[in-house]
């Protein structure tokens, strides 16, 4: 009977951790970051493999949540405004920087019907009161700025992006109290309001334009006494998209156009979904529903958040609007968007017990968390506002001042781009219009992160750390482990090579 010869324990630990270095070798990563210290969407290769605590991120990539729709920014007359007002050169720089492949590649968008706050005035495509069947509509008002900002952008973008078209306001002569601020529809322009969204999206086809979908309105609880703005209650709303514009788009041969109802903050949602839901006649005709972030400067609400998905689970829930607001941006000081001085309108102005809601925070860490944390909880696009504003947060008639990730000197010609424009890229670069959330655990609760499987195969985790400390963890994928490190008050796109 042969023997077996058995080997020393010293040399079998040895082909262990040789096997181990193997199977970490074999998942292969590229680290981009963005952090307070400098780093820009920079290239990390080197990584600190030794601290007190090692944590652990784990991908299970066979579990899935939603499908993404893409992440992105709005075309507004200010900003197509203020890229008219720059160089040649400044002005593709922008464009690029935003939609070509080398740059942001945004795929989801959002723009204006009629005027809004960020808006040079007040205006509609159909001014002419009693003008029911919308002989005199037309989009001049856009073709000198936004149209030409939306065609450059569709040629620099390889894939494409799809646009989100959104009403502030019907024209005065349409609302109950004549006015371009607050008020209602009448009743007996329903029709007629319903038919102007047909149009829209016929003029822009002709254009060369194609819109992808629409908000019924912009903030239907209103904004007090400020800028353009149309109230609805849900039950109002949903009457309007059930029984005139889902079946007027039907009937002209758009039924593919989307339809997103409510458009407004998050902790409202509960009230409009349960009537937008309520039963298949309501619902027939909602694609999904619109949210914005202006509830609070640093919650996310993920209650509510998942209250919408499990009323819908089927149909699109997207993050439309989110900016600093009531800022006016600093200028070529990268450092203000990790400090913990920027405002928002609730700062001032909140009612006593919303105070709580409405911190100085992080400009970067407000972006960072809350895109992860709408990832998190059932979120399927998300999309920026302004993309470009100046140095003064505008122009905006009402002056309401807000910060973009662009910033712009118009009579230098000079642009900055802030930490903003780079905390988005991390996202809208990366996971891809198609990508599905994955899941995953994290042993460190300082870390927030999220991931998503893209639809080519390709992992992409995101990691921010707002500690002030370097962290160090381990990266998982079934027995693959990689050792990295994220810098104190940084944000990482981890992309996992097939």
């Amino acid at each position: 009977m042969k023997r077996l010869k058995l080997l020393p324990l010293t040399l079998i630990s040895l082909m262990l951790a040789s096997s181990c270095v193997q199977k970490a070798e074999s998942l292969k990563v590229e680290v981009v970051e963005t952090s307070r210290s400098g780093n820009k969407l920079t290239q990390i290769d080197s990584f600190s493999s030794a601290a007190d605590t090692i944590s652990k991120v784990s991908l299970n990539p066979k579990k899935t949540f939603q499908t993404f729709t893409g992440f992105g920014g709005s075309f507004t007359e200010s900003s197509a405004y203020l890229l008219n007002q720059l160089g040649k050169e400044n002005r593709q720089k922008i464009i690029d920087a935003y939609f070509a492949d080398s740059g942001a590649r945004y795929s989801l968008t959002r723009t204006h019907m009629n005027s809004s706050d960020f808006s040079l005035d007040q205006y509609s495509y159909a001014p002419v009161e009693g003008d029911t069947l919308l002989k005199h509509f037309s989009i001049e008002e856009d073709r000198g700025d936004i149209i030409p900002m939306i065609k450059d952008a569709m040629a620099a973008s390889t894939e494409g992006f799809n646009i989100i078209s959104s009403p502030w306001t019907a024209p005065p002569w349409m609302k109950t109290n004549n006015a371009w601020v607050g008020g209602e529809l009448k009743r007996e322009h329903y029709d007629t309001w319903a038919l102007f969204f047909s149009k829209y999206a016929d003029a822009y086809k002709a254009e060369g334009i194609d819109i992808w979908g629409f908000t019924v309105e912009n903030e239907p609880h209103g904004n007090g006494n400020n800028w353009e703005s149309m109230h609805y209650t849900p039950e109002e709303m949903t009457e309007f998209v059930r029984d005139y514009l889902g079946p007027q788009l039907e009937k002209d041969g758009k039924g593919d156009l989307k339809i997103l109802g409510y458009d407004q903050n998050r902790e409202g949602i509960r009230e409009w979904v349960d009537v937008m839901y309520k039963n298949e006649a309501n619902a027939k005709y909602y694609d999904g529903t619109a949210i914005h972030w202006y509830e609070s400067t640093f919650k996310v609400f993920p209650e509510a958040l998942q209250y919408a998905h499990e009323k819908a689970p089927d149909k699109y829930l997207i993050q439309t609007e989110a900016c600093v607001d009531a800022e006016v941006p600093k200028w070529q000081d990268d450092d203000w968007y990790w400090q913990k001085e920027a405002t928002d309108w609730g700062w001032d102005w909140a009612p006593e017990d919303q105070k709580h809601l409405h911190p100085k925070y992080r400009p970067v860490y407000r972006y960072a968390r809350d895109i992860i944390g709408c990832m998190n909880n059932w979120v399927d696009g998300w999309v920026d506002w302004n993309m470009v504003l100046n140095r003064q947060g505008g122009p905006n008639w009402f002056e309401n001042w807000c910060v973009a990730p662009v910033i712009v000197d118009p009579d230098q010609d000079e642009v900055y781009f802030t930490p903003l424009y780079y905390t988005m890229a991390h996202f809208s670069k990366y996971i891809r219009p198609g990508a599905k959330r994955i899941a995953f655990e994290s042993t460190d609760k300082d870390l927030q992160v999220s991931a998503a499987t893209n639809p080519d195969g390709s992992h992409v985790v995101i990691v921010f750390n707002p500690s002030k400390a370097e962290k160090v963890f381990d990266l998982q994928l079934d027995e693959a482990v990689k050792r990295l490190s994220i810098s104190p008050q940084a944000i990482q796109t981890i992309t996992l090579k097939n």
